[in-house]
């Protein structure tokens, strides 16, 4: 098992149209917050919701991501999910080949400010 890779986690969320799936995956990409979002559709969930039986098309994301980036991760799906109640459930990943695992903790370490020529970091001004 590469050493790392308890520390990583796969979270499960079902979104209700495709295009809803498409957003949060290129938002949680683009914020380093995941570093792949699976979309895999539509499915259909069979589920009770407020007593009645429910049975709708929705699409599965699958997001590879750190376990510290977890609760800002399920903060920002909730932020942007159109459900009173998403599902966002995470597990843990066991064991993966090494080099996917280095890709993964790499495609979500905060990105590294680039030295000026003279070798001092640049600064925003405000």
């Amino acid at each position: 098992m590469a050493p790392a890779a308890n520390n990583l986690r796969i979270v499960f969320v079902m979104a209700g149209s495709e295009d809803e799936a498409a957003n949060i995956a290129r938002s949680l990409v683009a914020e380093r917050l995941a570093a792949c979002v699976n979309i895999v559709g539509p499915v259909r969930s069979v589920y009770r919701w407020r007593g009645a039986i429910e049975d709708e098309r929705e699409y599965l994301l699958v997001i590879k991501t750190r376990a510290r980036l977890y609760a800002g991760l399920e903060r920002r799906v909730r932020e942007m999910h159109s459900y009173e109640v998403p599902e966002i459930i995470a597990v843990a990943i066991a064991q993966g080949s090494k080099p996917y695992i280095d890709w993964l903790i790499e495609s979500t370490a905060s990105p590294r400010p680039r030295p000026t020529s003279a070798g001092r970091r640049r600064t925003v001004p405000s």
